[in-house]
């Protein structure tokens, strides 16, 4: 039917009317991407700033990045109306470092990385990109590296993307660096909201707070005594109870709920980081400070292997990371809407990696890398699909060296129910396979390199891990999941708790509750009967020292009695998988049924992960396949004694992944 023409003017008027009620609607979600003034393509300009200090500006209407020239550190961030999103009042307020030492037993020095050299490397109507680099002249003040930090500023993106170049030369001197990372201190007058996850975000006590604050027993870790808000008196602030690891560290950051202002740190990609997808470490926490660390010994220790020896050459980018800035003008729940939209720009930017817009011939385009696909398989007394497991190329080493790996890339993914795995945008080069499947022990290696070459699709077809194992189960405490998350965590102290994990299902990560040990058991160790106890009340999260009079420490023994109907006394040994979360400065040693014979087993000594003071649930993996001769068990009532024997000080101990004595193989 036609049309009249006054039946289109009425039909215009409900439709212009329609979209007028629509306009509430459309402006509820956050104002993603609208900056100072409206979007245009990005300016550089190189000024002297009323102090005569020399600065680079860059501006692409939405964000306006200030840059310390030729230094690169970042100094000011304009955005909605803000002069300044970074603390104005500090020097460094976004930057990158380096901790490094030539010597052991020498303080590590801190390399606040400052370039000596600018350039523009990229500008057009879509993007600015900019360099500050350095080139390393033989002294002593600085870290032995040429380093050079990117910066890209997009049109139409509230954000800055940067990332480093980070070289060495073989003839250069040994070297060792323990962090690498890039910081950002925050306005403390605007950012008062931190969030690490849809379960760890909250309001934050501030960096003075700390400074009027009681230290504990380590200097990161300090209740609140005098607060600005008496809402936080007594409260333990403490950076590491906000670590998270890589596989699940994408995306981090601040709300200014009175500017209804996000500051958001994301991270698409975790194969410039150092210790692979369980690696621990650090977020966001008091200051207001977040940071992305690619390189570090946390929840490790001097076990990962960051020395550079002489002759040894090395090259690295690391990043591009994306600092993210978002606002919401509605006002109607600021901090739920810009989380939000944060995690949606995260999944954007993971699913844009590896980046088409990177100017380095060093950082290398989708096209440029390989694809490895494959299926694990289990073959633990029966062939099943390795469900939900990890799958990962790194470089060259043994089953499980990808742990403590600082130099190299990494790259995982998780198989899904049928053991199947895609591992995308691999960087050309000679790998191993590595992978670990939940509910079993072990680490798996595939016995042969791979190579990935530049636009290759490698695939494996089918590869088996078979878990070590020498006989049946005779009994097993905990599950094989790396962690010691499934055992008896205490409940915290009142005056020292962290409101944040109460009812939560990190209730490890509270001040303090490694002292409950003392109180638990005052004056005899945990005793473990199988067939009787639960791991999940009855075995303590950490093996750890007995306090005995507030500065002297004790070794402590526990038990696990068991009771054999039959010993084979004759045939191959017993086997104890011993596997480990944690170790923190230990030496744990293994007897069988005389608490005072000479053990069976001892690890010598272990581990500087510290994940006992540092809330962490778990460290390193290692796993212990040992012998026990039939003839020192019984038949009837038997009990295996671990005594962890260093005990200088409340944090030397373990935590037990899973255990499990075997039987003497009957095939």
């Amino acid at each position: 039917m036609k049309m009249t023409s006054h039946k289109r003017i009425a039909s215009s008027s409900m439709i212009y009317f329609f979209l007028l009620l629509l306009l509430p609607i459309a402006f509820s979600e956050p104002t993603r991407n609208l900056g100072g003034t409206s979007a245009r393509a990005p300016t550089v300009q190189q000024i002297s700033n009323k102090h005569g200090t020399k600065e680079v500006i860059v501006d692409n209407g939405m964000i306006r990045v200030s840059f310390s020239n030729p230094q690169g550190l970042i100094t000011g961030i304009k955005y909605k109306g803000i002069d300044n999103v970074l603390n104005p009042h500090l020097r460094a307020r976004g930057y990158w470092d380096v901790t490094w030492q030539r010597e052991e037993n020498v303080r590590p020095g801190l390399d606040r990385i400052e370039g000596t050299k600018f350039r523009i490397i990229t500008q057009n109507e879509e993007q600015v990109e900019i360099s500050f680099s350095r080139t390393w002249n033989g002294g002593s003040n600085h870290a032995p590296l040429n380093v050079d930090k990117r910066y890209i500023i997009r049109a139409d993106t509230s954000g800055i993307y940067t990332y480093g170049i980070f070289e060495r030369l073989p003839e250069w001197p040994e070297v060792e660096m323990g962090l690498i990372r890039i910081a950002f201190k925050l306005n403390p007058d605007r950012f008062h909201y931190m969030v690490v996850a849809d379960d760890r975000q909250r309001e934050m006590p501030t960096d003075d707070d700390r400074g009027h604050a009681k230290i504990l027993a380590y200097k990161e870790a300090v209740q609140l005594t005098h607060p600005h808000n008496p809402m936080f008196k007594n409260q333990v602030d403490d950076k590491y109870q906000y670590t998270c690891e890589v596989k699940e560290n994408n995306v981090h950051g601040w709300i200014s709920t009175k500017s209804r202002v996000g500051f958001w740190l994301i991270s698409p990609s975790g194969e410039y980081r150092c210790g692979g997808p369980t690696k621990q470490d650090l977020t966001s926490h008091v200051g207001p400070t977040t940071l992305t660390t690619f390189i570090s010994e946390h929840y490790i220790g001097t076990d990962m292997e960051t020395r550079y020896r002489a002759g040894e050459a090395w090259k690295k980018v690391l990043g591009p990371v994306f600092i993210y800035l978002n606002s919401d003008s509605t006002g109607n729940n600021p901090r739920g809407s810009l989380w939000e939209d944060a995690k949606r720009q995260t999944e954007q930017e993971v699913e844009a990696w590896p980046y088409g817009f990177v100017a380095s011939p060093d950082f290398l385009s989708r096209q440029e890398r390989g694809t490895v696909t494959g299926r694990l398989l289990v073959n633990d007394r029966s062939l099943t699909p390795a469900r939900s497991a990890y799958v990962g190329l790194a470089p060259l080493g043994e089953a499980g060296s990808w742990q403590t790996n600082t130099k190299g890339y990494q790259f995982w993914t998780k198989t899904d129910e049928t053991g199947y795995f895609t591992i995308d945008n691999v960087r050309p080069g000679t790998y191993n396979l590595y992978g670990w499947v939940p509910g079993f022990i072990g680490d798996f290696k595939y016995q042969s390199r791979v190579n990935v070459a530049s636009g290759s699709e490698k695939s494996f077809g089918r590869v088996v891990f078979e878990p070590p194992r020498n006989g049946p189960t005779l009994w097993e405490i905990g599950v094989p999941d790396r962690t010691a998350k499934e055992y008896f965590v205490p409940e915290p102290y009142k005056n020292t708790l962290n409101p944040l994990y109460l009812n939560h299902t990190d209730t490890f990560r509270q001040y303090g509750l490694w002292q409950r040990y003392t109180e638990l058991y005052p004056n005899q160790d945990l005793v473990y009967t199988v067939g009787a106890s639960n791991y999940n009340q009855d075995w303590f999260y950490a093996h750890v020292t007995r306090n005995i009079d507030g500065s002297t420490y004790a070794p402590t023994t526990w038990q696990i009695v068991f009771n054999l109907p039959y010993v084979n006394w004759r045939g191959s040994s017993y086997t104890l998988q011993l596997a480990l979360a944690s170790a923190s400065r230990a030496n744990l040693q293994v007897r069988i049924n005389y608490e005072n014979s000479r053990p069976v087993f001892s690890t010598g000594n272990i581990g500087k992960d510290n994940a006992i003071a540092r809330h962490g649930i778990h460290g390193a993996y290692r796993l212990y396949s040992i012998n026990v001769p039939g003839r020192l068990l019984r038949i009837g009532t038997n009990t295996i004694y671990l005594r962890q024997t260093k005990a200088t000080g409340p944090f030397e101990g373990v935590m037990y992944d899973y255990i499990r004595l075997e039987e003497p193989s009957r095939d």
